[in-house]
């Protein structure tokens, strides 16, 4: 039996941010396990799908803290290691292989998996999701020699996927379920323009497509939709969405909803039992509702935050959900939650690459989308969201006015 004071089960981003602001808090030798099924080290998630799978990065250049840092701070480290059951009562958890670890807190850090593509002909060879470094290292791998790739879905993952390959000069289409590109994030109008860019620069879009069946012998050879329309390729990439990964401690009492259900300070319904991450289901109290957020900055966050909470400083977790994105040579960020919105303001040229979109509801600010603006929009949105801040939308989209005069007091 295996006895430590803080275990962290998953080996994300999560478990890599929390160790580093627990040593910074003074965590002693011998007081964390970190206990994941990935073969690596924590790492960064974001290059996956930019600059690693570009080939602009390699492993050691995306690993969140070296494989010295944590022997130099007797923090334990089990890698490919299965958790088949939680016991929340009996503080333990158990491996695959009958091995115990017992805790004092625990935090689960499973994160997500890939939604799988429900359809005739998903196990061909060639066929990809990107959820993980490997993930990432085999599309990377196949890559170098494809001559054709579709990428299917219309969400972050696939635009990003999309940009990559382009830039290598495959032929690549990109196949969305909706009539437009990020639907669910972005404006009619800021599909357009990102649709308008991406087809610039030779990437084919074709929307409502709904697929069949992938086909091929035992290597994927082409996508057919439901139309009957057929898209010959060499590789296929999904990206449609993820499902948290709960299965370790289900049916063991650990209240589960669309992710493990936390508090305000992610713990859960057991004492010294935490959850933090793509897993965690937590209140917002900017917004007034729950969500599990499938974004690195709130695996950053959240990780360092249960790390402040368990060492004392025990603090409600509020934080303005945040995303960014690198699309061929465009870098842009949005801020909070469009949902409910009641009225939206645009800064800039829609027409160009740079502007900047903002969410309004009841003249509160609630969501911010900026690009090659200004440094002080993107340092007001966060904090205008956060505080509830009422705007006014006419001076706001005065292009001759500065974003602080739209601020009402």
């Amino acid at each position: 039996m295996n006895t430590t004071k803080y275990v962290i089960l998953g080996g994300g981003m999560v478990a890599g941010y929390a160790a580093k602001e627990m040593v910074d808090r003074g965590l002693k030798p011998g007081e964390l396990a970190i206990v994941s099924a990935d073969s690596a080290l924590p790492y960064e998630r974001p290059p996956l799908s930019k600059s690693f799978l570009s080939g602009k990065d390699n492993e050691a250049s995306i690993l969140i803290n070296g494989r010295d840092w944590y022997r130099e701070h007797g923090i334990e480290m089990r890698l490919r290691t299965v958790i088949e059951h939680v016991d929340p009562t009996g503080r333990r958890i158990r491996t695959g292989s009958g091995e115990e670890f017992e805790f004092q807190n625990l935090l689960l850090a499973t994160g997500a998996s890939a939604r799988q593509l429900d359809c005739p002909g998903n196990q061909l060879h060639d066929v990809f999701y990107l959820r993980s470094l490997k993930d990432s290292e085999n599309i990377r791998s196949r890559a170098a020699t494809a001559k054709q790739a579709v990428v299917i879905g219309g969400g972050f993952i696939g635009m990003e996927v999309a940009s990559v390959l382009a830039q290598k000069k495959i032929q690549t289409t990109l196949v969305i379920r909706e009539d437009r590109v990020w639907r669910r994030m972005f404006t009619p109008a800021m599909s357009a323009f990102f649709e308008r860019y991406y087809v610039a620069r030779a990437v084919r879009i074709v929307k409502n497509g709904n697929i069949a069946a992938l086909e091929g012998t035992e290597v994927v050879r082409a996508v057919l939709l439901n139309d009957g329309q057929k898209i010959s390729c060499d590789m296929v990439i999904i990206g449609v969405g993820a499902v948290p990964v709960t299965e370790p401690f289900e049916g063991n009492g650990i209240a589960i909803d669309s992710g493990v259900v936390v508090n305000e300070y992610l713990e859960g319904n057991y004492p010294g039992v935490y959850a933090a991450g793509d897993v965690a289901n937590y209140p917002d109290p900017i917004f007034g509702t729950r969500r599990r957020v499938e974004h690195w900055d709130n695996a950053v966050s959240q990780g360092q935050h249960w790390a402040r909470v368990i060492l004392g400083d025990r603090q409600p977790f509020v934080h303005v959900p945040y995303f960014f994105s690198d699309v061929f040579d465009l870098s842009y960020e949005l801020w909070g939650d469009s949902g409910g919105s009641t009225e939206t303001v645009v800064r800039g040229d829609l027409n160009s690459s740079s502007f900047s979109v903002w969410w309004l509801k009841d003249k509160r600010l609630v969501a911010a989308f900026v690009m090659k603006r200004p440094d002080e929009e993107r340092q007001i949105a966060p904090e205008w969201i956060k505080a509830g801040q009422t705007v006014s939308s006419e001076n706001l989209g005065n292009p001759n006015r500065s974003v602080l005069e739209a601020m009402q007091r």
